[in-house]
């Protein structure tokens, strides 16, 4: 697996325990947000850089993340 995206799954990790701790009931956006990333991960490369497509994914729900923190 590629540095980079190692890197991506954490912070999707990070992102997916926020989650948890909140319920998806506390932020739909947030947990619909989440959800589209997940698929595109499924969907990318693993042995390259991560995508234009999963980098602005995470930054969005990163963004929407803060606002239950």
């Amino acid at each position: 697996m590629n540095e980079a995206f190692k890197e991506l799954k954490e912070r999707m990790r990070r992102l997916d325990a926020l989650l948890e701790r909140h319920g998806a009931a506390g932020d739909v956006g947030f947990a619909q947000a989440l959800s589209r990333l997940h698929r595109a991960a499924r969907r990318g490369d693993r042995t390259r850089e991560p995508s234009a497509e999963l980098v602005t994914l995470l930054a969005r729900a990163e963004a929407l993340g803060r606002w239950l923190i």
